[in-house]
């Protein structure tokens, strides 16, 4: 039977769409700035001020201004370099202005040439700003002379042209507003929150003058925020952290402060610096970290390296004293007491993801550490009645935790404990909690191999009877009677409807455990939702987590190899010089088709398995929230435009 024109099972070459220019990231946002909601939305103006904030850095700018005009619509100007406007040697027709503004990787920033350090080294930032922009207006600054030229869905809408003549010597300024059609209707610029972007800036840049203005219209509607202000921070860190502290809490009033270039320790190929600012306060601690001036609120190596190296610094200083608790304090302690802030500016970031909320440079956590410890432990030295407070301090929380932890950890495994736990779990033989783990096993066949593959003493099974119950919009009544609800609790130890205690839960980690099937799909997103809507702290204290058994068996030559994806076992394939014909492939169905060896092997093992963490992001939990309620509530149209929408987007390569 012949297909109709538009048969959607008609695959050939017409079915393969090609998009150019700027089209991808108006097809797909997500990609470039994760997503289209409120957060988005302004991690446009993060674009845009972090390519000013890369002129002051580099030397060439002093003065950036942020004016935002109306809810949609912001402009920000620096007084530096200009971005070039001469044609582009490799597209004579086309300036080089234009070439930034509508194409993806094109930018200064793929060198050291024009930049040595700079947050925008993806090459992306302005051009999927045009992209994702109704309007876009640039004006350049060069030699007194002003040209301007307008910009509209990633597309020029005319030609650069001289405009006036000025006295501003060279800069740029870019005034856009973002497309509706892209982002939702109820997206709007927050000032409080751009007010706050520019001043964490300003911290970072002593030379650097931000002078920020509100429309007076909106000035009345957002009192909170000053209408107009000249942001300048001469003592950068120290301005920072003293504005974010309660001073009554002090443990010392004394800030330990410093900079560091890099090829100071590491010789003069290595190029970079840190800067920091740390003192020691019982209320309300922090660490606000960042690199080439954008804020890496997930942290990263950088924090990692600066936390190592102040709480090796004072183990050291304690071995001094002669101090014999010094294995008793961790990071946690250290944590609870320190507000501080790092600065590092490297030649080439990388980031965990586009919207660049955490550092991952592998090198970046051994040069802060080596660079700061000397430093604190001298620091330490000079005042050792100010260090015996701090390591006081410590020690007191270190033992609280301690305690705490061993008075919740002794009522484990008593008698009366045990008779409340559920008949069907196979719980750990560890008294101690630390480094237990429950598996949650879909069905008593998997539960089978589960409890025979198991590290007894550290790995407890619970089989869970087919698809809980969907808790979103359930009664309280209907979920207090569930079964497997019910088993759930009583084996983690707690009581739905209480203050969670995440002391109270008797398992470290908690694994759900699923097959590799739309049904073990099902029952991990049931679980999930569970959690997220009835113990939401158990996923933001990093318990919960979703095992990832593989769906291939590969047996060459006397080797097994597993594989989780189609792409892994394809990938594997290749490898076998056209002896695929030779290699057996086992698909797996379910984990109950494992034998206990090969689910240990793949799946349960600490040393070979996968795990997928669950996380909550704070400053996303309205858009979680939304998506929890129409993907899992008892609306189904919610859940048919999700899956109409987003369907052609999934990568069937990706775990998870």
């Amino acid at each position: 039977m012949p297909l109709k024109k538009n048969d959607p099972l008609k695959y050939d070459a017409s079915s393969i769409e090609i998009l150019e220019g700027l089209d991808p990231v108006r097809k797909r946002p997500g990609m470039y700035i994760g997503g289209t909601d409120n957060n988005s939305l302004h991690h446009l103006v993060s674009e845009v001020l972090d390519n000013a904030m890369d002129e002051a850095v580099a030397g060439y700018a002093s003065n950036i201004k942020i004016k935002i005009i109306s809810e949609t619509k912001i402009s920000i100007f620096d007084n530096g370099r200009g971005i070039p406007i001469d044609f582009h040697p490799k597209f004579p027709e086309k300036t080089a202005l234009e070439i930034i503004l509508c194409t993806l990787h094109a930018g200064g920033k793929f060198s050291n040439k024009s930049y040595s350090t700079s947050g925008g080294l993806h090459g992306v930032g302005i051009s999927v700003v045009n992209a994702l922009s109704s309007a876009l207006k640039v004006e350049i600054y060069k030699n007194k002379n002003i040209y301007s030229q307008d910009f509209s869905e990633g597309h020029a809408v005319n030609k650069l042209k001289k405009i006036d003549n000025g006295s501003i010597k060279s800069g740029t300024k870019i005034t856009f507003s973002p497309d509706k059609k892209i982002f939702s209707e109820n997206c709007y610029f927050n000032p409080k929150k751009i007010y706050e972007l520019a001043k964490s800036k300003a911290f970072l840049q002593a030379g650097v003058t931000i002078n920020w203005e509100l429309e007076h219209g909106l000035a009345e509607k957002y009192p909170t925020v000053p209408p107009s202000e000249k942001l300048q921070f001469k003592d950068g860190l120290k301005d920072l952290i003293e504005t974010n502290l309660n001073a009554k809490y002090n443990i010392t009033d004394d800030f330990f402060t410093g900079k560091v270039e890099f090829h100071e320790k590491f010789g003069e190929g290595s190029i970079g610096s840190v800067e920091w600012c740390a003192t020691f306060n019982s209320f309300n601690p922090f660490i606000k970290s960042f690199c080439n001036t954008i804020p890496t609120y997930d942290g990263g190596t950088h924090q990692l390296g600066f936390i190592n190296a102040l709480l090796k610094g004072i183990r050291a200083y304690m071995e001094i004293l002669g101090e014999k608790r010094v294995s008793i304090l961790n990071k946690e302690d250290l944590q609870d007491i320190l507000c501080s802030s790092i600065s590092i500016f490297i030649e080439e970031p990388q980031f965990v993801g586009q919207t660049k909320d955490k550092l991952s440079n592998p090198d970046i956590q051994r040069k802060v550490e080596i660079s700061l410890k000397d430093h604190f432990e001298n620091w330490l030295a000079q005042d050792k009645q100010r260090a015996i407070l701090i390591i006081e301090n410590l020690l007191v929380r270190a033992e609280n935790r301690l305690k705490n932890r061993q008075k919740k950890e002794t009522l484990r495994k008593t008698p009366l404990k045990k008779l409340m736990l559920p008949g069907k779990l196979a719980d750990c033989s560890q008294s101690d909690k630390k480094g237990t783990e429950l598996f949650l096993v879909e069905g008593d066949s998997a539960g089978g191999s589960a409890k025979q593959a198991r590290d007894r003493k550290t790995q407890a099974i619970l089989p869970l009877k087919g698809k809980i119950l969907n808790v979103l919009g359930s009664s309280a009544k209907k979920l207090h009677e569930n079964q497997e609800i019910d088993d759930l609790c009583k084996a983690l130890g707690i009581k739905l409807g209480n203050n969670l205690d995440l002391d109270d839960i008797r398992y470290e980690k908690i694994i759900i455990m699923t097959d590799a099937d739309v049904d073990g799909a099902h029952i991990a997103s049931l679980l999930i939702t569970f959690f997220y809507t009835h113990l939401i702290k158990i996923i933001d204290s990093g318990y919960l987590y979703l095992a990832v058994p593989p769906l291939y068996k590969i047996a060459y030559n006397n080797e097994t190899i597993y594989a989780n994806t189609e792409f892994e076992k394809d990938k594997y394939l290749k490898t076998l010089n056209n002896n695929n014909s030779k290699a057996q492939i086992s698909r797996f169905k379910g984990l109950g088709e494992m034998n206990p060896s090969q689910l240990k092997e793949t799946t349960m093992s600490k040393k070979n398995r996968r795990l997928v963490r669950i996380e909550t992001s704070v400053e996303k939990k309205y858009e979680t929230d939304e998506l929890v309620k129409n993907l899992m509530g008892k609306n189904p149209e919610y859940r048919f435009n999700f899956i109409s929408k987003n369907a052609s987007s999934i990568d069937k390569n990706i775990i998870f």
